[in-house]
């Protein structure tokens, strides 16, 4: 599990979750000298004399080399704005971001996973980005709806959100085949992936490990929680949800795949994914960043589809990258209208982030050809409508260890379900109460 300055996470957060900020454009104008920019254009163009930001992000894996490359077109094309980009380890970025706010060092853009937003905003570390959206009119028609949504904490907006990256099924096509099933139509119900798993292991095939750890355990229980009509938290946000009836459906459902010797037992910390690139098992429910992991391994003959539907609705867990606002002690108001051109810039040219796999969070990009012919990029994007976010909630991540250790002890057969979720929910309530007094 990462290590969080906003609180403790799963183990994605480790590989994709960032913090940051642009500079504070939702101000009044206060600081910044001389000549000043134009701003007429509602943030498209900048006008103003030449100014440096600093842009910092966590993207330390195959997506870095992808927003290096936008970066560098950014620059080439904007005379008078240069951005320097800084990526560290995330463990390290979220340690360095709230000092570098309090020091007044604090970077000019930047990028926060969307279940950090509400934690940061509550410690006055990012700000409002209502004037920025309006600036650049951005309305939630121009986004997919449920992501747009996610990114506002207490009425008001702070994160432009860049992408979604949501889990979903993927298949291995040798071993269905092995087995006499379609691999090209995957299953996409409840009874037709319980057919699945049955026909496989009677070729002695585990068709899909279950993992008890944070990384990809805990983001199919919260998808499984969903479609059976449970959530993380009321919808008051005051106490825990995830214990009830759908929570206690959706981890047994879990636990019986590895009772029915459907998954091995005790499987370790990524198992389930090198056991699908070793044809040693036909599902694997894993994030879109699988998407470039899996084309990369020599011989694998894969697919991937849509979660399928294993409770009364669809479902799936995601997050996403957004655009924040660092506070900053000394606010600049040309870095602040060069900031809104290069956050708007990097949106309508994010079909290329996409490609270090992602969704587009922007509807027009979405649309694009382009996108389309990132077949399964565009495949996970069928589910959009169906997407779900952590709640928008300061102090969220300090509940989220809690589901993932009731996953954990019940997939490795420690506990039944329902105690294992009873359990947690009685320590996340306690957590929740301490955190209403902490945040207000």
């Amino acid at each position: 599990m990462r290590l969080s300055t906003f609180g403790p996470l799963s183990r994605r957060g480790l590989l994709g979750l960032v913090a940051g900020g642009s500079a504070a454009m939702a101000l009044s104008a206060c600081g910044g000298s001389g000549e000043t920019a134009d701003n007429s254009h509602g943030g498209t163009t900048y006008n103003g004399p030449k100014v440096d930001l600093d842009f910092w992000n966590g993207f330390t894996g195959g997506d870095g080399p992808v927003m290096l490359k936008l970066v560098k077109r950014f620059n080439s094309e904007h005379d008078n704005i240069k951005v320097k980009m800084t990526t560290y380890k995330w463990e390290t970025y979220n340690e360095k971001v709230p000092a570098a706010v309090k020091s007044g060092k604090a970077p000019e853009v930047g990028i926060m996973h969307i279940d950090e937003l509400a934690t940061a905003a509550a410690r006055g570390v990012i700000l409002p980005l209502d004037d920025v959206a309006d600036a650049l009119h951005l309305a939630k028609k121009d986004f997919a709806a449920p992501v747009w949504d996610a990114g506002v904490y207490q009425k008001k907006r702070y994160g432009i959100p860049l992408d979604m990256h949501p889990l979903g099924m993927y298949y291995n096509k040798k071993v269905l085949d092995s087995a006499g099933l379609d691999a090209d139509k995957p299953p996409s119900n409840a009874d037709d992936y319980a057919d699945a798993l049955h026909a496989l292991k009677k070729h002695k095939i585990k068709g899909m490990w279950m993992t008890p750890f944070p990384f990809t355990g805990s983001q199919t229980f919260q998808s499984l929680l969903w479609q059976f009509n449970g959530d993380i938290l009321t919808s008051d946000n005051t106490r825990p949800d995830f214990a009830g009836d759908g929570g206690v459906k959706a981890l047994t459902w879990m636990v019986d795949v590895v009772k029915d010797g459907y998954s091995p037992k005790n499987i370790g910390q990524d198992a389930d994914a090198v056991a699908f690139q070793n044809d040693k098992t036909a599902f694997n429910w894993n994030g879109i960043w699988n998407i470039n992991t899996f084309a990369g391994v020599k011989g694998l003959d894969w697919g991937v589809a849509p979660l399928p539907q294993i409770g009364d609705r669809k479902a799936a867990w995601s997050n996403s990258h957004n655009f924040v606002l660092l506070k900053q002690l000394s606010p600049d108001t040309n870095k602040q209208a060069a900031s809104k051109v290069f956050v708007n810039w990097i949106s309508r040219k994010s079909v290329e982030w996409a490609k270090s796999g992602q969704i587009p969070a922007r509807t027009s990009v979405r649309e694009s050809k382009a996108f389309a012919a990132l077949k399964e990029q565009s495949i996970l994007a069928t589910q959009i409508k169906d997407l779900h976010f952590a709640p928008s909630l300061a102090g969220i991540g300090d509940v989220m260890p809690y589901i993932e250790t009731a996953v954990n002890e019940a997939v490795l057969l420690k506990k039944k379900p329902s105690d294992a979720l009873s359990d947690a929910a009685g320590k996340a309530a306690k957590v929740l109460k301490e955190n209403r007094e902490k945040y207000g």
